[in-house]
């Protein structure tokens, strides 16, 4: 392979991380909070407010039932107000970001429902406040889940940003389509497809560790 084609591949690459992880804590920092939320706001919890879970619960469950390619697309004019322009990587993070948020939201509820009720009760027995409660109980003995689903988020995102290429989002996927499928390079398209397989594999190995480092259960 010519030192030009390692360069492309280098600079995706570069483009794919960097829309991997600016999307990815984005969605974090925002699918957390908004999965707390719908856990909380359920009836009989310590928010219990039945017509917001349910509206946050409908509005979870439209997004994430709208297939990435039909959101990429259906955003254009959201993302061109947003950064300016609806084509590049940093475009690419807006759809990616909305995308995954809903993801994120339910892998959080789902985490903090697996947390014992008992643990919950002698906390609120003990005097403490609800933020205290999911900040200390609930986040603590849910985290190990919580890993793992955004494990399963960030390998999602990788998939998402090649899926981006299509219509300009760069990063490997927009090189594998230029070259590999405009051009018929195949060396070129299976460079693409074996560093994406890398990285879902580096990136699921780093999450596993963290789940065993984190899962009370172990130790």
């Amino acid at each position: 392979m010519s030192a030009a084609k390692l360069d492309l591949l280098t600079s995706s690459l570069w483009e794919t991380l960097y829309m991997v992880a600016v999307s990815g804590g984005l969605s974090a920092l925002l699918g957390i909070p908004l999965g707390i939320l719908l856990y909380t706001t359920k009836s009989g919890r310590m928010l219990q407010n039945p017509w917001l879970h349910r509206l946050l619960g409908i509005v979870v469950n439209a997004t994430r039932s709208v297939p990435f390619i039909i959101l990429l697309v259906a955003i254009i004019p959201f993302t061109r107000w947003i950064v300016g322009t609806s084509i590049g990587t940093t475009a690419a993070i807006v759809p990616l970001t909305l995308g995954a948020i809903p993801f994120v939201a339910r892998i959080t509820e789902g985490a903090l429902n697996e947390v014992p009720g008992g643990l919950i009760e002698a906390a609120q027995a003990m005097g403490a406040t609800p933020w205290q409660i999911v900040r200390k109980v609930l986040l603590a003995e849910a985290m190990p889940g919580l890993i793992h689903g955004l494990t399963l988020m960030l390998i999602t995102l990788i998939g998402y940003s090649a899926m981006a290429g299509a219509i300009g989002g760069g990063g490997l996927g927009d090189l594998g389509i230029r070259y590999g499928y405009q051009r018929f390079d195949s060396s070129m398209m299976i460079s693409t497809v074996v560093i994406l397989i890398v990285l879902v594999q580096l990136v699921q190995s780093l999450g596993d560790w963290l789940v065993r480092r984190y899962d009370h259960t172990r130790h």
